[in-house]
């Protein structure tokens, strides 16, 4: 890894960091969901960093991929919260998570996927298999009672690319893939209450662009064209609603979808709607791993 790679990432880390604790500040009762991201969005750009993919909220038994739209008026109350977030510098992405239970019934479960973390962080460096990984957290979240959630893993970090190979397992998979010098990789163990499997729900409001084709009608095209500018990476719908209108918004990423040029991602929710924690930080493997986002 070259020097400026280095630097992009550490710097995208630094400013990851800064505001997870930030949008940590702002988890309160009363809260309105909508606004909490928006803040947390602005400040990733105030500190010159670029927003890698969009601010998540998600409540309960959704794990992942809640993200408002413009008419959300989810209001936080009791519920236990994981706050996932991602910056980009030059494209070179630092990606954490962390798990707040404003409920105060779930100290425990909060506690199963840091430790989880803090755990495989002692551990990773070059040859350390992915089963090991896996099993790691796996014993860490089973001894507080709870399971992992085994469809959902960490992964690599490419340049403008938010999931790359290796899929990082929270259970011991078998998989005796090595880590190597210089990856760049997010760690996110996820521990529920309920089945440990999740599975896609509904209505996405996180999307990606993954190809482009022709596109005949004036509103979809002008749309398109400022999708291109976040540059592969995924975006919220809402950030097209303020820009376009919601109807028209809507219209557009329907005829993207039907032609095969976007990839939708939908709120992932427990199977047996357990309660889920979550925990995450992003590194450089090598003998004393960077771990980029807690600088």
């Amino acid at each position: 890894m070259d020097q400026e790679t280095l630097q992009s990432y550490l710097k995208a880390g630094k400013i990851a960091s800064e505001v997870l604790q930030y949008g940590k500040s702002l988890i309160k009762p009363g809260a309105k969901v909508i606004e909490v991201l928006d803040q947390i969005e602005r400040k990733i750009i105030e500190l010159n960093g670029e927003i890698a993919f969009p601010a998540q909220i998600s409540l309960n038994e959704v794990a992942a991929h809640s993200c408002s739209d413009l008419n959300d008026q989810t209001i936080l109350e009791d519920q236990v919260i994981k706050l996932d977030l991602g910056v980009h510098i030059n494209g070179y992405i630092a990606d954490t998570a962390l798990t707040v239970d404003l409920s105060q019934k779930y100290s425990d479960l909060v506690k199963a996927s840091r430790e989880a973390l803090n755990n495989v962080l002692k551990i990773v460096a070059p040859d350390v298999t992915l089963a090991e990984i896996g099993k790691t957290i796996h014993e860490v979240i089973t001894s507080y009672g709870f399971s992992p959630i085994r469809n959902l893993s960490g992964h690599g970090l490419g340049q403008y690319d938010i999931h790359t190979p290796p899929s990082v397992p929270n259970f011991d998979n078998g998989n005796q893939t090595e880590l190597e010098e210089d990856q760049a990789i997010a760690i996110e163990p996820f521990a529920s209450t309920g089945a440990g499997i999740v599975q896609e729900s509904s209505p996405a409001t996180v999307f990606t662009l993954t190809q482009e084709r022709p596109i005949r009608d004036p509103i979809t095209r002008n749309i398109l064209k400022e999708i291109k500018t976040y540059q592969g990476l995924p975006f919220a719908k809402r950030w097209l609603e303020r820009k376009f209108t919601t109807p028209k918004t809507n219209f557009a990423l329907r005829t993207l979808f039907k032609n095969g040029c976007l990839q939708e991602h939908p709120p992932l929710i427990d199977q047996n709607k357990g309660i889920v924690s979550q925990a995450e930080h992003s590194m450089i493997i090598r003998e004393k791993p960077i771990i980029f986002t807690k600088i």
